[in-house]
């Protein structure tokens, strides 16, 4: 379970210290979790929730039926790898989300990445601005199951690099890092310095839906 905590806390942003206190009002929570302490089952109900974990005390469950298949005694899930470009720079119009096909990933491997089987999509990258993570015509596994950006106040003192998320921005497909200053402020982010943050904030928030996370990238290299 610390685990499960301490990769939910990265993910969603939030301190142990914030954590805590929203919780239970002191900042001791997560340190004696992190001690080997197991909080009373209500605290820990309201910290799953806040995490965006399920109480079952284990990794995503599969929300829906997904094409399995077994090799060598593990067990794989069929992803589907959809007929769509996520721009790294200006949006993409995708006419059509067909599923060209599908790439078995270990199921093991996914539930400790924390990603479900039924909520993974794949699709691929167009253009330069997310260079040097992506690249165009990479592969990325996106977690559809997690699409609401954390909002956090970062100091300077915090050097994470920011999430990145496939999204759609009046209605092109793109991928980006996210940072949410504030619930009513949005920058979208690129790894290429020649693509300046793009502020999205108030009404023009609402032209936004976020596909998913961004759990995973493949790269072909080519000479």
């Amino acid at each position: 379970m610390r685990a499960l905590v301490e990769a939910a806390l990265e993910d969603k942003g939030i301190s142990a210290r914030q954590a805590s206190l929203q919780i239970v009002g002191h900042d001791g929570l997560i340190r004696d979790i992190r001690a080997g302490g197991l909080p009373s089952i209500d605290k820990l109900e309201a910290l799953f929730d806040l995490l965006g974990l399920e109480f079952y005390f284990g990794p995503p469950r599969d929300t829906g039926p997904i094409e399995t298949l077994t090799l060598d005694g593990a067990d794989y899930a069929h992803v589907p790898l959809h007929d769509a470009m996520l721009a790294a720079g200006a949006g993409v119009f995708n006419g059509s989300e067909t599923v060209v096909e599908t790439l078995a990933f270990r199921r093991e491997w996914l539930q400790r990445i924390g990603v479900s089987a039924s909520t993974a999509r794949l699709a691929r990258v167009q253009g330069d601005s997310m260079q040097p993570s992506l690249w165009h015509g990479d592969m990325i596994l996106i977690d559809t199951r997690t699409n609401e950006p954390p909002v956090r106040d970062r100091d300077q003192r915090d050097q994470r690099r920011s999430p990145i998320y496939a999204l759609i921005d009046n209605g092109e497909a793109r991928v980006k890092r996210i940072e949410r200053p504030s619930p009513d402020q949005m920058l979208l982010i690129s790894d290429n310095t020649d693509y300046p943050p793009e502020l999205r904030q108030g009404t023009d928030l609402k032209a936004i839906t976020i596909i998913g996370k961004v759990a995973w990238w493949g790269h072909t290299n080519k000479d």
